[in-house]
């Protein structure tokens, strides 16, 4: 019976630690980020994390070069951007551009090789302009940016095409289904966490510039102001994005007692709202505008532009590329040029 009853008892505690082996506490990495016993903690699989850091780890760096001090618009012709850059200055950013955007490609993707000053390619229109954004970002968002700024590879990761962009669901909302709204909520949708929201918060709140607090101010809803289901399905399908696009939690910027109140969130919370302001901005007045020069295998269904949503340039992670500065060897791009 004392036998059986030790037998029991090993055989209970090995079943324990098999079922408990899984629960070690190096899978995870916690982070208070706040005060405690108000769940503000940012915690991740180890593993994930250290493949998302994996990931995003910034481009190779390109040797400096000795000026040649001539500007490049007196050495090359059709110089409309990064004119007063010196010519061997030039050449450096393009041979790093290529990396950046096009290594398989080459020079070719955006250049003629019978005629490099020719516009003729879409490519080149898109690039210029491109640089233009990538040097307004740098000089005039600083209060997102953080001194560490972007570059070409933030978003293109050695891609042509960035792997994070958006069009408008307008046409598929247009062919709902049994079960499935209009405005295309209960569609899963990976950009929002697969939630039962409106799975394209982005063309309201990243391109119009639709009001995204929802939370009131006082204890009882005002008339007319309240904001409506629908409007709140928005809201929280963007914020499910921007933590999922972050690789965070929601206390990474909000304080969980009092989700509206900006005294008491953490200071990330304004670098986010300069973020968002941003993206409004480069979407407006960037790539909109470049609509005429795409191709229409670059449109989307419904003949919108490709735009940018937070995904873009974090990809999984809270700082892009580790938090890695882009623009200390490029300070061209964080100035605008002529």
């Amino acid at each position: 019976m004392k036998t059986t009853a030790l037998l029991s008892t090993a055989a209970l505690t090995i079943c324990l630690s098999l079922g408990l082996g899984g629960c070690k506490e190096d899978r995870l990495t916690v982070k208070q980020t706040g005060y405690r016993g108000l769940g503000m903690v940012q915690i991740n699989e180890t593993a994930a994390l250290d493949a998302i850091t994996a990931r995003n780890q910034p481009p190779d760096p390109i040797d400096p070069v000795e000026k040649s001090g001539t500007p490049s618009s007196q050495v090359y012709q059709n110089v409309k951007v990064l004119g007063d850059l010196d010519s061997n200055e030039l050449m450096r950013l393009m041979t790093a551009i290529t990396q950046w955007v096009a290594p398989e490609q080459g020079c070719n993707y955006c250049h003629n090789p019978e005629n490099l000053a020719s516009d003729d390619l879409y490519t080149k229109v898109v690039a210029r302009r491109m640089i233009q954004m990538t040097q307004h970002i740098n000089a005039d968002w600083t209060k997102h940016v953080d001194g560490v700024g972007v570059t070409c590879y933030t978003c293109h990761r050695g891609h042509p095409v960035p792997a994070n962009l958006w069009f408008s669901n307008s046409v598929a909302e247009a062919h709902g289904f049994f079960g499935y709204s209009p405005d295309a909520k209960n569609h899963p949708g990976s950009l929002i966490g697969l939630a039962s929201l409106q799975n394209d918060p982005f063309t309201k709140l990243l391109d119009y510039s639709q009001e995204i607090r929802v939370i009131g101010n006082t204890a009882l809803p005002q008339e007319p102001e309240r904001p409506s289901i629908k409007q709140t399905e928005l809201t929280y399908g963007l914020m499910m994005h921007i933590s999922k696009a972050l690789g965070v939690n929601c206390t990474f910027c909000h304080n969980s007692r009092s989700f509206f109140a900006w005294d008491q969130s953490t200071p990330q919370r304004a670098t986010a709202w300069y973020g968002i302001r941003m993206v409004r901005d480069l979407n407006h007045n960037f790539l909109e505008p470049l609509k005429a020069s795409f191709p229409p295998e670059r449109l989307g269904a419904g003949g919108d532009v490709p735009k940018i949503n937070c995904a873009t340039c974090h990809q999984g992670e809270s700082k892009p590329l580790n938090g890695a500065s882009m623009i200390k060897d490029f300070p061209e791009l964080a100035v605008v040029g002529k």
